[in-house]
């Protein structure tokens, strides 16, 4: 098992900034974070993996920094340049292994983009 606590969310103008942390109970192959707005299906926003391989969406690229402190078990995610559609309820998730989906989910922390 592998728990997962997320810390960071609250409220910023568009334009701002703010980063999330998300902190596991023991070491995963890959962490990931999603996030869910109002009405919409839950997407992956960025990821990153042991090897140091990341991802995003497109709609962060250039504007959001996913990075993992290895000895601290903890996933952070640098958000820039915010706009009013990030708002959204954002998870923390992790694999222990590749070859499986995101099986562990953090409880969410809500984040609003005010315009």
């Amino acid at each position: 098992q592998v728990q997962l606590v997320e810390s960071g969310g609250g409220s910023v103008q568009s334009g701002g900034s703010l980063r999330l942390s998300c902190t596991a109970s023991r070491y995963t192959f890959s962490m990931a974070w999603f996030r869910q707005a109002p009405g919409k299906e839950r997407e992956k926003v960025a990821d990153i993996d042991s090897g140091g391989r990341i991802s995003y969406a497109d709609s962060v690229k250039g504007r959001f920094t996913i990075s993992k402190d290895n000895a601290k078990n903890t996933l952070y995610l640098q958000m820039n340049s915010l706009k009013p559609e990030g708002t959204a309820m954002y998870y923390c998730a992790a694999r222990v292994v590749s070859w499986i989906p995101y099986n562990y989910w953090g409880q969410g922390t809500q984040f609003t983009v005010s315009s």
